[in-house]
């Protein structure tokens, strides 16, 4: 049985200031500015997107197409289900974070401790705040949430060597009506420019395709957390749309090799009237 009430504080920023603003005021504008630039299809009755999670001068743009469409839905979401890859600490299956909320520059969101415990009772994920303490890919999303949702509660998931099935099985224990998925991931890493393009193209195919055979660690570094979404969206007959796939030279102009960078969003499939 998970203990509620050892829940310790809020976790605190790892990287603000360095993959974005520290400064709240700088990070509202910017994190506003980039979503008002995106262009939300607004259609359909929205369930989760993927995003990136370079720092923001890089993938902020795709990630921004993301976060527009969360803004634009005709629902308001009070609970964010976040799933992303350890970088940094080897992780077996899928962990939360034993604390209690997740700081960052714009303020703390609490986390849902019910639901991370009852998802430690039923034996879908552990706890590990070693992974979590210095990981990016859900903490660069987090700024994004804030501003377009305001307040909601978190349940904050890293996805270690998970295959398909238990990533989906969390989904489904997680997501309800007033629950947002957000998967958390890049494409490909440091490949010449046309061979990046011709790996994210190939990769954002198997993602449309809901195929969760395809993707793996050199197609995109989230991969276990992405194909475990697209086995609950296939299993759930959700559709996806593609909002937007660049790479770091697409966004910043940097030379060399680069990081591919997609966004894509589920939606509910609407049922013909009888």
């Amino acid at each position: 049985m998970f203990a509620r009430e050892a829940r310790m504080g809020a976790r605190p920023p790892a990287v603000a200031g360095s993959f974005y603003p520290r400064e709240p005021g700088e990070l509202q504008i910017m994190v506003e500015t980039l979503i008002g630039e995106a262009k939300p299809s607004g259609e359909g009755e929205l369930l989760g997107v993927i995003a990136p999670h370079a720092g923001y001068m890089y993938s902020g743009p795709v990630a921004a197409s993301a976060f527009a469409e969360v803004a634009a839905a005709r629902h308001r979401f009070t609970r964010v289900l976040l799933v992303g890859p350890p970088h940094y600490v080897p992780l077996r299956g899928i962990a939360a974070s034993s604390a209690g909320g997740f700081a960052t520059p714009l303020g703390e969101i609490a986390v849902d401790v019910e639901a991370v415990a009852s998802l430690v009772d039923a034996g879908l994920i552990s706890i590990d705040d070693r992974a979590h303490a210095p990981e990016h890919s859900l903490e660069v999303e987090l700024p994004f949430l804030e501003v377009v949702l305001g307040r909601f509660a978190l349940v904050p998931l890293l996805v270690g060597d998970a295959v398909p099935q238990e990533v989906a099985a969390v989904i489904g224990a997680v997501m309800d009506g007033r629950t947002l998925l957000v998967v958390s991931t890049d494409l490909s890493h440091y490949l010449d420019y046309s061979v990046a393009k011709a790996r994210d193209l190939a990769s954002a195919s198997a993602i449309e395709r809901l195929d969760d055979s395809k993707l793996g660690p050199h197609d995109a570094c989230g991969f276990s957390a992405v194909n475990g979404a697209l086995r609950a969206g296939r299993d759930r007959s959700w559709r996806i749309e593609r909002l937007d796939l660049r790479n770091s030279r697409d966004t910043s102009g940097t030379r060399g090799r680069v990081v591919g960078y997609g966004a894509w969003a589920f939606f509910a499939v609407e049922r013909p009237v009888a």
